[in-house]
């Protein structure tokens, strides 16, 4: 179903619609009780909507709307894709390119090293797009969150894309959820897509935010509450006054971060804020066909008056109490009032001074984001201030850039010295050259503040002694003028180089642009009518691109005599397993990529050593990917250990593709985030988790894994694993799995991937 114009078909939406009357009523009846929002969604996506269902239990298919992908993980979903044997995509799909653009100097010069450098990637984006009927976004056209949320995102549909902040699209009320590139195939192959049905926590908001409180403020403090996996498994569905309070990009704000406390991903209902967001971005028709529908897009009235009956958990947040969050350093759950930071700081020996403050990304650059930052930018220009640190702009998307460009919004920051970067990802995603930063010294533990959403260590600019906070773009440009962590703008003063006390006012924001959105340069192209000549060239001398050889199929045997890699202590997110930054030019390549495996790994065995262990084979000390490499050469095959929450962050399945490639078969971990367990099993890994978490402490650095009765693996049943260690003594534990019987025809045929391609060849 080849992708024809920059928006999503009205034909598609009005087919949408037209199945909910059915779908939802059965769907209820079923149930005999009334249904949230999530539910409504989901069943009217169902491939059978005959399905039982169970939250939290039951495996289900679904057929979403539309796929989405940005270019550091596209490479690998089309050259997956490219194997399964298609002529055409069968669902809607667009690649976007904004994750390969790194910050140096500024947007323009930025966007065109990026051209440079990246040549041999875009060109093989845009053909492969073109030969099996993908839309195609240019570099610089915008970060892929808020490109979708512009175009293609609409009330009551539901999408997935290779992103983990795709749930961003919430905020137009859509199921918008983050997965891996095999999850992607299986959808453009024309597959359903397979995934646990989800719990449900409800957030009930009430009063109104005011001041200097903002839609980010809200996420930050829900971060806090339920942690950073708090919400694995579930939907987040925010409802009440206080939500329909919100504009739709301020809700976007809000389901964007929802990756951060693991969400499978969070909704708001439709209402006349998203309405007005559709009008005024081109899509009239949208909000007709949704406004004649709207009953069956939010929950129903019984849900709404006592929720408690209807969620598996439910939070109060009083938008009127909220007062303005900072979050971090190092995870994006440590959270206290903006007034609380500075007397933290000292007492942590964190420094007060701020090397950088960084506004956009795709979690908050929106016209209302920019208007309510540029408005104390504004005063500040007029009072005579001027940012005391290094202050840095990202627009979102190219027609959000031209539409504060043409309303004098950027000149507003560049009279405070603000640098306006590209319309990408870049220091969101560690894309950011500090080399030449003056005042800059790498290792030297330094201080920034972002309104992205992401704050682990080296996840900004590679540098593990930078501290990174997240808070709001209004909080981040009034801590840029102060230079400061200990600034309160709702009580403190800022001094003018003459002397003069001033203090901030409150922010104003501006909803929606009104004069319209201002789309700038178009960066879409669209697929020709018939790819079916068009010539995707991958050379194989490249270091960039690299054609994907098929897993093997599992043996049916037992694992035995199992070397321990990796032993992970404390976090282990996908940028510790798969680090980002430089190595994204390697995304494609899955044998070069595969040299940064596991280099952020804490070691549990080596006193804290980072991304080195030993070497079974040799007993020598190196890196783990070189470990690897060494194993997968020499035909052994591995398992890896992680602690609690393994996987947590990008939906990036290299984290699952490389440990694949080089020969691992069982992970164990105390427990794993939804995505990257997913991932693993895709791939063909045997992802456990520890019946008993205490067994993850006696596991020894020479130990040797194996397991009993692989053969017999079913829904529910554990596996036992066996541990020998270095003088023969044995003992064994229970690991637990959350295969479904597809899922166990995954592995047992070497991949996902392996079982579409057998499917399609038939």
């Amino acid at each position: 179903m080849a992708e024809r114009g920059p928006e999503t078909p009205i034909e598609l939406i009005e087919g949408v619609y037209r199945t909910l009357d059915e779908r939802v009523g059965a769907f209820r009846e079923r149930l005999g009780r009334p249904l949230t929002l999530s539910e409504k969604i989901l069943a009217n996506h169902l491939d059978d909507p005959d399905t039982e269902v169970e939250r939290g239990v039951s495996y289900v298919d679904f057929r979403p709307d539309r796929v989405a992908m940005q270019d550091a993980t596209a490479q690998m979903a089309w050259l997956q894709f490219q194997t399964a044997g298609l002529s055409e995509v069968a669902v809607p799909t667009t690649t976007h390119c904004d994750h390969l653009i790194q910050a140096r100097e500024d947007g323009k010069k930025d966007l065109l090293a990026a051209l440079d450098n990246n040549e041999e990637v875009y060109e093989f984006l845009e053909s492969v797009s073109a030969r099996y009927g993908a839309g195609f976004w240019k570099p610089g056209s915008g970060i892929i969150h808020q490109v979708v949320l512009e175009n293609y995102a609409f009330p009551g549909g539901m999408m997935i894309g290779t992103d983990s902040h795709t749930p961003n699209g919430g905020g137009l009320g859509m199921i918008a959820i983050g997965v891996g590139g095999a999850d992607a195939v299986d959808v453009m192959t024309g597959f359903p897509w397979n995934v646990r049905w989800p719990k449900l926590i409800g957030i009930h908001l009430t009063g109104a935010l005011s001041g200097w409180s903002a839609p980010k403020d809200v996420i930050l403090k829900v971060a806090e509450i339920l942690t950073v996996k708090g919400g694995t498994g579930a939907i987040v569905e925010y409802f009440g006054p206080g939500a329909n309070s919100l504009s739709a990009t301020g809700k976007a704000t809000i389901c964007n971060m929802g990756a951060e406390i693991g969400a499978t991903t969070s909704v708001f209902g439709y209402d006349d804020a998203m309405a007005r967001y559709l009008k005024s971005t081109g899509r009239e028709a949208t909000a007709d066909a949704a406004n004649q529908v709207a009953h069956h897009l939010r929950s129903d009235d019984e849900v709404l008056e006592d929720p408690g009956r209807f969620f598996d958990q439910v939070i109060e947040i009083d938008l009127s109490t909220l007062r303005p969050h900072i979050n971090g350093p190092h995870t994006p759950d440590l959270a206290r009032e903006v007034s609380a930071l500075g007397a933290e700081a000292e007492a942590n020996g964190w420094p007060l001074e701020i090397s950088a403050a960084l506004i956009g990304s795709c979690t908050n650059s929106s016209y209302e984001d920019i208007t309510r930052a540029a408005s104390i930018a504004r005063q500040a220009a007029a009072e005579g201030l001027r940012a005391r640190t290094k202050l840095m702009i990202t627009p979102g998307s190219e027609q959000v850039r031209a539409t504060i460009e043409r309303d004098g919004l950027l000149a507003d920051f560049e009279a405070l010295g603000a640098t306006v970067l590209a319309n990408a990802c870049g220091p969101c995603i560690g894309q950011w050259d500090r080399s030449e930063e003056e005042g800059h010294t790498p290792g030297e533990t330094n201080v920034i503040v972002t309104s992205y959403n992401r704050n682990f260590p080296k996840r900004n600019d590679g540098d593990g002694a930078t501290l990174a906070f997240v808070t709001s773009p209004e909080t981040v440009m009034a801590l840029a003028l102060s230079g400061r962590v200990d600034f309160d703008p709702l009580s403190d003063s800022l001094t003018t180089d003459d002397g003069r006390e001033v203090r901030l006012d409150v922010p104003v924001g501006i909803e929606l642009p009104p004069q319209g959105f201002d789309e700038g340069e178009s960066g879409f192209v669209a697929p020709p009518e018939d790819g079916s000549d068009v010539e995707v060239i991958v050379s194989p001398t490249s270091d960039r691109l690299q054609l994907l050889e098929p897993f093997p199929a599992w043996d049916g045997k037992d694992f035995e005599n199992l070397p321990i890699l990796v032993k992970a202590q404390g976090k282990f997110t996908t940028d510790h397993i798969s680090m980002a930054g430089p190595w994204l030019r390697y995304r494609g390549h899955l044998e070069n990529i595969s040299g940064n495996l596991y280099l952020g790994a804490v070691s549990a065995f080596n006193e804290g050593i980072v991304g080195m262990g030993k070497n079974q084979l040799t007993g020598e000390r190196q890196s783990f990917p070189d470990i690897a490499k060494a194993y997968h050469e020499a035909g052994v095959p591995w398992a890896a250990i992680g602690d609690e929450n393994m996987g947590e962050g990008s939906s990036r399945e290299h984290a699952a593709m490389e440990p694949r490639f080089r020969g691992c078969v069982l992970i164990l971990a105390r427990s794993f985030a939804r995505i990257h367990e997913t991932n693993l099993k895709k791939q063909g890994i045997v992802p456990l988790t520890f019946a008993d978490p205490a067994d993850y402490d006696r596991i020894g650095e020479d130990d040797r894994l194996g397991t009993e009765g692989l053969a017999d693996l079913a829904p529910g049943q554990p596996v036992t694993v066996t541990v020998t260690t270095p003088d023969g003594e044995q003992w064994s534990f229970e690991g637990n799995h959350t295969f479904s019987d597809d899922q166990i025809g995954w592995f047992k045929a070497g991949s996902a991937l392996a079982v579409i391609r057998r499917q399609v060849e038939r």
